[in-house]
């Protein structure tokens, strides 16, 4: 089958990623709205006139489902094109659920003697966290108020600029953090693709400032693999039983620059990305999320 996955930018590489190691054997469409992104700080009706566009882009290219490889595109105009168009899109929804449950398992004393639940932080946009599909969520599964918020458009910006890691994160992480007592959180959900790509830099962030040790091992979660098993079942696709990392081949036997997914086309903003330049781009984002 062929299935077009989307984003505003980079991030949804992320999901592309975790679609080509459990079903290997599909062609995909990966569209990159660089035009456009970010989306997490437009308004609803901008970012919903963008998805429309691609979702007709998609269609056209024959593509027999489509991923909305973005919480926030998502969160706001996920509906509406589902209602519109006649073809399986799947959306993303951040991982607040499985978080809440995992922090609620771990007790705050070795003794047991509180057995007041830790924390959960959810990382994202700032429009994934005024829309309504956040709040409901929240709602829904957060009974004990132990769910934090905390809007990250910066990271997205890093992300499109090529920049995953160094001293400009790592003070934009420590900045953004600052109020809040790492020790005191279990689960960091990043609610938003683009987030993967800085897994690391995360974890370092949560780690005692005066030595260097974690303050915990923090678990971070997000929607891909929940949103790739969707898929799957919507499909009726049987997920590969041994799941591969195996999911690039070289453009060439002289190329140093990197490698390019064999299954998957690229386009941006409607543009065909045909040059080894931009591909050998992505190939390098699967190869950090490899490493991530």
């Amino acid at each position: 089958m062929k299935i077009g996955i989307f984003d505003s930018g980079i991030g949804g590489v992320t999901v592309l990623h975790e679609a080509m190691k459990r079903l290997p054997n599909e062609e995909y469409i990966f569209y990159a709205d660089l035009d456009h992104v970010p989306y997490g700080v437009k308004t609803p009706e901008e970012v919903t006139h963008f998805v429309d566009n691609i979702v007709d882009d998609l269609i056209g290219r024959g593509v027999d489902a489509i991923v909305i490889a973005c919480n926030t595109a998502t969160s706001v105009a996920a509906e509406y094109v589902r209602i519109k168009y006649d073809i399986p899109i799947i959306g993303m929804e951040p991982a607040v659920k499985p978080a809440v449950e995992a922090a609620e398992a771990v007790e705050t004393k070795e003794d047991g003697s509180n057995r007041e639940p830790k924390r959960v932080l959810v990382m994202a946009t700032p429009i994934t966290i005024r829309e309504n599909k956040l709040q409901k969520l929240l709602k829904k599964v957060d009974k004990n108020h132990i769910v934090d918020l905390l809007p990250m458009p910066g990271l997205v910006r890093f992300a499109e600029s090529g920049v995953f890691d160094g001293p400009e994160v790592d003070e934009y992480l420590t900045e953004q953090l600052a109020v809040f007592d790492k020790s005191k959180y279990a689960e960091v959900v990043l609610g938003c693709t683009h987030f993967n790509y800085f897994m690391s830099a995360i974890r370092k962030a949560f780690a005692d400032s005066n030595n260097g040790a974690a303050v915990r091992d923090i678990d971070l979660v997000d929607g891909n693999e929940g949103t790739v098993k969707h898929l799957a079942e919507v499909l009726g696709l049987e997920e590969s039983k041994g799941v591969s990392t195996e999911t690039t081949k070289k453009i060439s036997d002289n190329d140093e620059a990197g490698e390019m997914i064999y299954n998957v086309s690229y386009v941006e903003s409607g543009r065909d990305v045909t040059d080894e330049e931009t591909l050998a781009k992505y190939a390098r984002l699967h190869a950090r999320l490899d490493s991530e």
